[in-house]
């Protein structure tokens, strides 16, 4: 497997590390951009990473609805999702037993030990050492991104196959690109789509001083998702459709 598809991040290039440190250290933070050649620039609100279970959308509360037994929490970030999770657990609402959360910003990874999240490790999914069993895995916040690539998506769904225990599940959630490319009667514009796939992007991200790196980020529209899912021996059933081309969705082994 190549190294960078195993590596963590290096903390003077990791913006939006930084930003949640930043923001759980002194409850405020500045501007942390996003740039791409696809889109605008934009900016990510960095409260909003910290958003409570009663501020989520409504996919990702069905998600942790559907959480159970043992649960990794993939790309974490601040670990607003661990932590509305653990609170559904105390309140009853949920049949969740242990919570780790993983993400490849030790900086991020610091701020969820200081919320109190008790099993937090700094790893990529992709390292062959992380070797634990799960029955749900969460991937929110368009979890198709970490895949990079759609001729990565195949091994980053195998990956998903060998941590999931018998009987578990993968929720994860992404969006269809696809209305970029509308005309103006509402088809899409064939021309524009030649080439990669639609739904892979490239972004940067700024904080302050902190320049990050480019990567790659990975939309895959459910069809495409379910595709390569069932080459990798994995149910795929579509859960739920959000406002906005998003959509939730279910990942079983057959």
């Amino acid at each position: 497997m190549e190294k960078k598809n195993i590596q963590t991040l290096d903390k003077a290039k990791d913006a939006m590390g930084t930003a949640i440190a930043e923001y759980q250290q002194k409850g405020k933070a500045g501007k942390l951009r996003v740039l791409s050649e696809m889109f605008d620039e934009d900016e990510i609100p960095v409260d909003y990473l910290f958003r409570t279970y009663e501020k989520m959308p409504d996919l990702e509360k069905k998600a942790l609805s559907l959480a159970k037994g043992n649960v990794l929490d993939v790309g974490a970030g601040s670990g607003c999702h661990t932590i509305a999770l653990n609170e559904l657990k105390k309140q009853g609402k949920v049949n969740v037993d242990h919570l780790t959360a993983i993400d490849i910003s030790e900086l991020s990874c610091d701020a969820m030990r200081a919320q109190g999240i008790e099993d937090v490790r700094c790893v990529n999914l992709m390292n062959p050492t992380f070797g634990d069993k799960y029955d749900t895995i969460l991937m929110l916040m368009n979890g198709t991104g970490i895949a990079g690539k759609l001729d990565k998506l195949a091994e980053m769904l195998n990956r998903l196959r060998e941590l999931m225990n018998e009987g578990g599940q993968v929720l994860i959630d992404s969006s269809d690109l696809s209305y970029l490319y509308e005309d103006e009667d509402g088809d899409l514009d064939m021309e524009m789509l030649e080439g990669d796939y639609y739904g892979e992007v490239t972004y940067r991200m700024c904080y302050k001083n902190v320049k990050g790196d480019d990567f790659d980020w990975l939309y895959a529209d459910f069809g495409t998702l379910k595709t390569f899912a069932n080459n990798c021996g994995l149910n795929c059933e579509l859960i739920q459709e959000g406002e906005h081309y998003d959509y939730l969705a279910k990942l079983t082994k057959q």
